[in-house]
């Protein structure tokens, strides 16, 4: 539910106005509204992707524009397309099951579980779990690898429905998705109330940090409604009962933290790492609204960039294509206005978006192999948090004399 006063919106965890901007990127379609050939003569809706920031909390936000039914309904994203992302994923479910003790007799839920990428490690292991997942078309794809999936979304009554079912967790995962509630109150309050006493809440969500330090700002689309910074989301847990043992710093998604919570007063000790973390932050001013000003300049100087190299190269008679059509990307594309003149098409290994063409942008999107047909010069690289991974799977690209480029945090090509 949107969230106004007669002063403007207002903050969705403490209800504070909004007075402070973060950065305004203009006006763009949902980033994962990829368009049929049928509907490219249509009109496009476009929402403001106006950050701002709560001078109470320090809770980035976005307003919800769009409510999250809308979002999910037949979502593009497939967990199981990053090969490193499934790498991690399994990491994770070996580093938990050892620490948590994890057997026959816990239980496992996964929050926006997607298709299944994460618990399946679970299920070939004997450990009991349980997905919910709010889109539908994503969720079959769990079902059909044996992962026993809800399509739901997350929050206080699906909680409770859970419990009065006889259902209690021993480990609540969720990975990118706490910054993908527009009501974090009831998200929170839902973990709470399904967490057992003795269980343990992980959270992996991208750091605000990393987002301001590495200018980040093409993370910023209408499904994250929030960015986080390890301060804030601390007290966002603890107003709800739940307590920040642990704490670890992640490469993943461009720099991420994955918190580990329980029961306040539960029975694991706080590591040293939580304070590390917020003596840190402090360092960086967030808890002071200074800390979160001033990040417009480099956003526009990376549109400027960006442009000028994709001007140059089309003048030169160089052709550019790109790489992966996350929802990122088109936050970038959308942002600098950049179309098929200087951007041709876009390749991506998930088969839902072949012969679709990119929201807004309208660049065609085609299966991976049109590279080795086509052989353009340039190859942007839009998931650049996956860059050594791209430039590793394409590295017969060198054999026709493509270079790479990468737009984030600064535009740089490699050779």
């Amino acid at each position: 539910m949107k969230i106004e006063s007669k002063r403007g919106p207002l903050c969705r965890f403490c209800g504070t106005p909004l007075e402070h901007d973060f950065v305004d990127l203009g006006m763009s379609p949902l980033c994962e509204s990829f368009l049929t050939e049928d509907q490219l003569n249509r009109g496009e809706t476009f929402y403001p992707l106006h950050v701002r920031v709560c001078h109470a909390c320090k809770l980035v936000q976005l307003e919800e524009y769009v409510t999250p039914d809308v979002i999910f309904d037949d979502y593009a994203y497939f967990s199981s397309y990053s090969d490193s992302w499934l790498k991690h994923a399994e990491r994770y479910c070996a580093m938990a099951t050892e620490r948590f003790g994890l057997d026959e007799n816990s239980l496992v839920v996964e929050v926006a579980s997607n298709d299944g990428y994460l618990l399946r490690n679970f299920v070939r292991d004997g450990v009991p779990c349980l997905g919910i997942e709010p889109s539908g078309n994503v969720a079959e794809a769990a079902i059909e690898a044996g992962v026993d999936t809800r399509v739901r979304f997350f929050g206080c009554e699906t909680a409770s429905s859970l419990v009065d079912e006889g259902k209690r967790a021993s480990l609540i995962v969720g990975n990118n998705v706490l910054a993908h509630v527009p009501d974090i109150n009831d998200f929170v309050g839902g973990l709470k109330i399904l967490l057992r006493e003795d269980g343990v809440v992980t959270m992996e969500f991208p750091h605000l940090a990393r987002l301001i330090d590495e200018n980040q700002f093409d993370t910023i689309y209408h499904e994250h409604y929030s960015y986080l910074s390890f301060l804030t989301t601390r007290a966002i847990f603890e107003h709800h009962g739940l307590e920040m043992f642990d704490v670890e710093e992640l490469p993943s998604h461009g720099g991420s933290l994955r918190i580990f919570a329980q029961h306040a007063g539960g029975p694991r000790p706080i590591t040293n790492a939580v304070e590390a973390l917020c003596s840190t932050e402090r360092g960086l001013a967030f808890d002071e609204i200074e800390g979160y000003l001033g990040f417009t300049p480099r956003v526009e100087k990376t549109k400027r960039d960006l442009l000028r190299f994709l001007i140059g190269a089309r003048e030169e008679g160089l052709r550019v294509a790109a790489y992966g059509a996350p929802g990122k990307g088109n936050t970038l594309l959308n942002y600098c206005g950049i179309r098929s003149d200087l951007v041709e098409y876009a390749v991506d290994r998930n088969p839902y978006k072949h012969g679709r063409f990119t929201p807004g942008t309208h660049i065609p999107i085609h299966p991976p192999e049109y590279l080795d047909e086509d052989e353009p010069d340039y190859i942007l690289i839009l998931p650049w948090n996956l860059t050594k991974e791209i430039t590793a799977q394409l590295a017969h690209a060198r054999e026709w004399g493509a270079r790479f480029v990468v737009p984030i945090p600064d535009v740089r090509v490699i050779d």
